[in-house]
């Protein structure tokens, strides 16, 4: 007699069972479950659907996820990074997820809405969604969102993020995190939460959380298991609410050593070369996020030793180290960059850190110092070499000044790395790489080029992995400080450093490709042909 196809659900459902047992896990009959229950306010259908896994409920401050590969460890992993809450597997029958999946609507909030339930209804279920999280107090109406908080910031910092964002709008209350210099979102709580996550916030920077209509400033150390960091916060009164953002300080910056960068091996020397000089000045410029502040603290960190004194002035002082007199600056005071610069010059110092040079004043006395026997350290938001002598020459810097002063300008950008475990060639046409700017010899002696497997695997996000540095490296050679002294412009000094032999930004990024590092499309994303 032929089998039906009851025979054949029921062999299915024998075998999912037998599965169960082999690794330990429940089953469960997704026909019997209602997608309507699913906690689809914690995860968004993308990542449902890319890692085949189905948030059901959280019962006892743990979060059950339908999966039907028992091996399937990045997809709890992610979820539980997503949620801030732990994951634990429930194994379903592959053709039941898939259908589930199909039907499931992300947004329990808009969900909710469609149903006729108000913004406080909202709020309260899911507070009462996040009561299980707190194992020491019963208190519904804070305790979740002090646990809750807390697990998000301990999540960015295991996921290696850089800041946490959280943002207020109208309809809409979001959590994105930068990792590798990209923003994504991560979370999304009701927006009736806005005003409790910002008190929250605030409290742990120490702020006044009665003050909402002006900016501040304020900074939490943050504990956790395997895990004590500093963060900077800094509120924004936005038209829904306060937008908060913190910024992860790294403190293995300050231990970070040159040849961690990622200069290439002429770079790496012009800059040591530069740091051994008793004066002048070097200059690391690019955008915020750009790694200035940790180029820095590896050149401080080789020159730290008992024989120097060393002063910096930050705004603010984001990492602390030892054996360097570090300030800072508090304009409400009168400390300001230039004051303080002029405060070191009477404490003996051998070198000095200026965090930004930001006015004419702060450049003039940067100036000063490193044309009476110190070295000076500082950092411009420009982006390019050419542009930081410019920049300086329409602050107001004399030119004379500016040719015997600076000794070196780094420009930079942080770049990601490709994953060295899932990233795939790229079949790129010879014709279209010179157009990137590869030379006519690379591209004949052949080029392995890479790309990011957009699909990630468990060692990276979505094919990168890390950042590396791409730097244009500029000495003050005496064909530059000529033009400098003529008034050339930015164009005209750009031109002059490819012809001595410096490297653009964009050159610097396409050694990071062809040495299989980075791709092209990620060089193309922080630089383009024209402006190098």
């Amino acid at each position: 007699m032929p089998a039906t196809p009851a025979d054949y659900r029921e062999q299915k459902d024998d075998a999912l069972r037998d599965r169960g047992a082999e690794f330990g896990l429940p089953v469960l009959l997704l026909e019997a479950f209602d997608p309507a229950a699913s906690m689809e306010s914690l995860v968004d259908l993308q990542t449902v659907r890319r890692q085949c896994a189905l948030p059901l409920a959280v019962r006892a401050g743990r979060l059950f996820v339908a999966v039907a590969d028992a091996t399937n460890v990045g997809a709890l992993d992610e979820i539980k990074f997503r949620t801030g809450i732990e994951t634990e597997p429930v194994l379903v029958a592959d053709d039941q997820l898939d259908a589930a999946i199909d039907r499931y609507r992300p947004g329990r909030e808009a969900l909710l809405a469609e149903e006729g339930e108000d913004d406080a209804q909202i709020q309260q279920q899911t507070l009462e969604t996040l009561a299980p999280l707190d194992a020491e107090r019963g208190d519904v109406d804070e305790a979740p969102i002090v646990k809750y908080v807390h697990q998000v910031l301990l999540d960015a910092v295991h996921a290696g993020a850089s800041d946490i964002h959280f943002e207020p709008y109208k309809n809409l209350y979001r959590i994105r995190t930068r990792i590798d210099g990209v923003l994504r979102e991560t979370q999304r709580p009701p927006p009736g939460l806005s005003a409790r996550f910002a008190a929250r916030l605030k409290v742990m920077a120490q702020m006044d959380i009665a003050e909402r209509r002006i900016p501040q400033d304020g900074r939490i150390k943050l504990t956790g298991p395997g895990v004590a960091v500093d963060l900077r916060a800094s509120t924004l009164p936005t038209l829904h609410g306060e937008k908060i953002v913190l910024r992860i300080l790294d403190a293995s910056a300050a231990s970070m050593s040159i040849d961690q960068l990622g200069f290439e091996d002429r770079q790496r020397q012009q800059y040591l070369n530069a740091l051994q000089r008793q004066q002048g000045m070097v200059l690391i410029t690019g955008p915020t996020g750009s790694g200035k502040t940790v180029t820095l603290y590896a050149g401080l960190a080789l020159l730290n030793a008992e024989d120097r004194n060393i002063a910096t002035a930050e705004d603010p002082v984001e990492i602390n180290v030892d054996g360097i007199n570090q300030v800072q600056v508090n304009p409400k005071v009168g400390l300001d960059f230039a004051t303080a610069l002029r405060a070191f010059l009477r404490q003996d110092p051998d070198v000095l850190m200026v965090g930004e040079i930001r006015d004419f004043e702060t450049a003039d006395a940067a100036m000063k110092a490193a044309q009476t026997g110190h070295l000076v350290l500082s950092t411009l938001h420009t982006n390019s070499a050419a542009a930081t002598l410019t920049r300086l020459r329409n602050m107001g810097v004399a030119a004379f000044n500016l040719a015997t002063s600076v000794t070196l300008i780094v420009a930079q950008r942080l770049a990601r790395r490709l994953c060295r475990h899932c990233k795939r060639p790229a079949a790129v046409p010879a014709r279209t790489l010179l157009e990137e700017g590869f030379s006519a010899a690379e591209v004949e002696a052949g080029l392995d080029i890479f790309d990011a497997n957009e699909d990630g695997c468990q060692e990276c996000d979505r094919g990168y992995s890390g950042r590396t540095c791409i730097v244009e490296v500029v000495e003050m050679a005496p064909a530059i400080a000529e033009l400098i002294l003529a008034d050339g412009d930015s164009l005209a000094l750009h031109r002059q450093a490819r012809a001595l032999g410096y490297d653009s930004l964009r050159r610097s990024g396409l050694h990071k490709v062809r040495q299989g590092i980075t791709s092209l499309r990620e060089i193309n994303r922080l630089t383009t042909t024209e402006t190098g």
